[in-house]
Formats: structure tokens, sequence, C-alpha cells
């Protein structure tokens, strides 16, 4: 589709979006956001014609990108069909739905409880862990985010905690592995694994296992970096677990429905939690969707006794079309295997290229369609471009590099000192090399900073 330019519905439309809309994670006088027209695969564009190339997909959701007519046209048969029924019941879009996706989840995960998106999905896996096990503590990384809602933002590592963290939710948290920023003075992979299980391991003894409901990671964390974890990481997480009848809690939120090259990155281990909590790539966010796969055992704690817990819209039947649709594309279209093909052979060695000729390029990290250039001041040093949790003035240079790379038609994921790539799943080779050319010219914008 090509943009045709309304500066004038654009200026109605950003004038009732500064006169009404609160938005999230924002100071409301400080924010000017984009009013966008349209948007259609990889790409979106504004009021003025501008087009981007998204390599953000949206907030990591859109893995199929914007507008795929199979989906849009699934949404539109539900809605003429049956727009809206109570979770209660059976009907036909929630129960394909639950089977695909059970399906594709690694092990036993074999039931599926819906809810509206990722943080609620996390709020009840949490709530069946706890429940299952009888205990109240939940243990979960630093370097983590697991959702807005209130138990959700608690057990969430990253600075958002801080304003709502009272103390008081029952999560301990400990530090899994980042060799690149090591807080186990480690070297090796190898000495990282050993080392962040050991300290884990410790936690529990000191904080007592029997108290001890779930332990919770992202199975590769999102938002806070794009840290794949080091080879039998996960595995000898879920051997903790076991030894000490913990719940093992994989958010797979992010990482899930083909981000980084498989169904789901658990896939990538050889690792099956006990539950593991999806949205966002479910159905592409056309209509929002989480949900908790959930094993037989614990299914089984509420075979008879009733589970405390539901939502009005859980399983709606627009979202669950979306994601039976979603579903059929990724597996007809190869999504998957084009995520895993072109993360390997187009966008790691890409991002390797710029590195080697950027000095503002600490490290780069990732898989699939799922990585993070780590931007720092002094490679020797690794400090970081900008300081943990920066704003205003003191994060001018990441703020130009994001500007630089909207200026060359990227539309960048931007966060603290790192830039992600997590183009759509389905992005072409073409698409990629786009992007990362864009992100070439931008990152000379980085570069000025460095020492």
């Amino acid at each position: 589709m090509t943009p045709q330019p309304s500066p004038e519905a654009g200026a109605a439309v950003k004038a009732a979006d500064r006169a009404h809309v609160f938005h999230s994670w924002s100071a409301q006088d400080l924010i000017d956001p984009l009013a966008v027209a349209g948007a259609e695969g990889s790409y979106f564009w504004d009021y003025d014609g501008t087009r981007y190339l998204d390599f953000t997909s949206g907030l990591v959701y859109t893995n199929i990108g914007y507008q795929h007519p199979k989906v849009v046209a699934a949404v539109q048969e539900q809605a003429a069909k049956l727009t809206t029924f109570a979770p209660a019941f059976a009907i036909e879009a929630r129960s394909e739905a639950a089977r695909l996706i059970a399906e594709r989840t690694p092990g036993d995960l074999d039931k599926i409880f819906f809810t509206n998106g990722g943080a609620d999905a996390v709020e009840h896996a949490v709530r069946m862990a706890r429940l299952h096990t009888g205990r109240a503590k939940v243990l979960s990384a630093y370097r983590s985010y697991h959702g807005g809602t209130q138990q959700a933002i608690n057990i969430t590592g990253d600075p958002r905690r801080w304003a709502s963290d009272g103390g008081n939710a029952g999560v301990v948290r400990f530090w899994a592995p980042f060799l690149y920023r090591s807080r186990f003075y480690a070297e090796t992979e190898e000495q990282e694994c050993a080392r962040a299980l050991e300290h884990l391991e410790t936690t529990i003894a000191f904080e007592g296992p029997g108290t001890i409901a779930a332990i919770i990671l992202e199975t590769v964390p999102g938002t806070a970096g794009i840290m794949v974890p080091p080879p039998g990481y996960l595995a000898g997480v879920r051997e903790l677990c076991d030894k000490y009848g913990i719940v093992f809690i994989l958010d797979e939120v992010m990482a899930g429905f083909g981000r980084t090259g498989e169904w789901f990155a658990a896939d990538l281990f050889g690792v099956v939690p006990d539950l593991m909590t999806f949205a966002k790539g479910v159905n592409s966010g056309y209509v929002p969707l989480g949900g908790v796969a959930i094993s037989q055992e614990i299914a089984e704690t509420f075979g008879k006794r009733p589970y405390p817990g539901g939502l009005t819209y859980s399983g709606h039947p627009l979202a669950c079309a979306a994601a039976v649709a979603t579903i059929g594309v990724m597996a007809e279209e190869g999504v998957v295997e084009n995520a895993k093909r072109l993360g390997e052979t187009v966008v790691g060695p890409g991002l390797a290229e710029l590195a080697a000729r950027h000095p503002s390029v600490g490290e780069v990290r990732g898989v699939g369609m799922f990585w993070a250039l780590d931007l720092v001041k002094n490679r020797e040093t690794r400090e970081p471009l900008v300081p943990y949790n920066a704003a205003g003035e003191a994060n001018a240079p990441m703020a130009a590099f994001a500007a630089a790379a909207k200026k060359h038609g990227v539309w960048p994921f931007v966060n603290m000192n790192r830039t992600h790539v997590v183009p759509p799943c389905n992005a072409t080779e073409a698409e990629l090399k786009e992007g990362l050319a864009a992100l070439d010219a931008a990152l000379t914008v980085a570069d000025e900073h460095t020492v």
C-alpha cells in the first residue's frame, strides 16, 4: 500500500490524543507520540506519508507483520459468526486455538488457560503455583520484565518495578547468567552457568526451600536485554526445581511463537517447565490474547478443586480466531523457519559486521529475530553508552541514535543502552538488509560518544 499524505487528518488525530489519551510508562507532558495512518507487512507510515521499517514489531508482537490478509479475514468471519461469548462455554474458536497451542507447547503442557495478555498470564501462573504448592515466595531475576499488573510488576526485575514495589509481594530476586556483564566474575560461558546455578541454589537454601512456590524466568529475557542463557543453565534450573519441589515457570510472552526461530524458546534448550506464559505473537497482537500452558500435574490439582480465578474475556472468540489464523499462517508460510534461517544467515552476520565497524557496539547477542546491540562508551571497560536507567540529558546519546535511525527510515527498539533488532519473523532478506543499512548509518551518531 502506498501511503497517501493527509497532514490535516494527522493533526486532528494528534490533537485528540494529546487532549484525552493517557499514555503508559510516560510523563504525559513530555511525550510527542507519532500519529500513525496505517501499516502493512513490516512497515507503517504517518499522515505525512513518511514510511518506517518497523524493527520493533510493535512491542515485539507483530510476528507475522501488520494486516496479514488471512488473519484479518478470520477476525471478520468470526465477528459475523459469533462476536463474543462467555468463557464458561465451549466454542469452536476457543477450543481450536487451545488445541493448536497445546500441539506446539513442549512436553505435557496441554491445558490452556486464556487471559487477555502477558501480564495477567503471569499473574495467574503465579497464583496456580502458590495454590499447587501451598507456598508463598516467588524467585525472579533482576534483569527481567514480566508485566505491568500489580503482581507481575513486583516480579519484574527492571526499574519499572520501583514505583510499585512495597517489598511485600513475596518476591525474592537473584542474578541470572549474563556473561558480558557477569555478576560472578566469570570468564567463560561454562563458568557463568555453573556460578549462576550455585548462586541460585544458595538463594534457595537461605530463603528456605519449603517457602518457595515458583521460580520464574523469561526463557530468553526480552526487554531487559535479550541475553540468551548459556548451555545447561535452564536445564540446571529445572533440576533445582525438581530437587526442592518448586514450580518452574517460563515466561514466553515475548520469546514465544517463532521469535527465536522455534515455536517456543524452551525448544532451543530442551527444557519443559511446569507452567509457561504466552501472549503477543500467539496472534501477532491483532486482538489482545494471552495465556498459561499448564502441565498435567498442576492441572490435576484443580481437577476436583475449583481454580479461584478467571477473566470475563478469557478465550475471547475474536482473539482466538486470530490465534487460529495466525498459527495457520505461520505453519503454511514457514514463518518460524524463516526467522531461524534469516537470523542465522542475515541478521546475526549483519550485526557482527556492524560491530566490526562501529566502536559503540560492545556486544551483539541474540537468536532468530531476537537480537540486541549493547552500546558502550568504551569497548575495553564496557561502560554503557548511557547510565543505567538514564533519563533526560543523561540519555541524550541514545536519543540521538534513535532519531538518526528514524531519519534513515527505521523505527528502532531502544531501551537503556541497547537497541534491539526485533523485526517481524516473516520479514524478507531485502527488508532486513534495508534495516541493517539504516542502523549502520545511525551508529555513526553513537560512535561520536565513544572514548
